[in-house]
């Protein structure tokens, strides 16, 4: 998602936005994964420093400034990006001794199952005879 945002402004097929409402939706959503990739980064990373501050700072008024402000902010959600994937990769967990991974599964995983359980009993339901 966090990608998404980000080709949005630094993509080159992507041009930057013209009002001063889209820079600033822009810069929300940018600020909004940089508040969740910094749960997920160490305090003391550069790339999560760097971002905050950004992400703290008044966006600067008129068109050229505003416009490199939010680049300056995608391509520091970028690379908060990158770094979350670096501890993502050295930070898991090892596996169990006899191999097997134990995995609680996630909430959709529960979500999909009910959903699934319900169908059927509908159907059944519908297929049998009524007295």
């Amino acid at each position: 998602m966090a990608r998404e945002t980000v080709a949005l402004v630094l993509d080159d097929n992507s041009p930057l936005p013209e009002r001063p409402e889209d820079v600033e939706y822009l810069a929300a959503r940018l600020r909004g994964h940089i508040s969740r990739l910094g749960a997920v980064v160490p305090a003391n990373d550069l790339a999560l420093i760097t971002a905050q501050q950004l992400s703290s700072a008044d966006p600067p008024n008129g068109y050229l400034p505003s416009r490199v402000h939010l680049v300056q902010l995608a391509r520091a959600t970028l690379d908060l990006v990158s770094a979350a994937q670096r501890i993502d990769r050295t930070g898991l967990p090892a596996t169990p001794p006899s191999g097997r991974r134990s995995r609680r599964p996630d909430r959709n995983t529960w979500r999909v199952l009910v959903l699934t359980v319900a169908l059927i009993t509908v159907v059944l339901a519908a297929s049998l005879p009524r007295t």
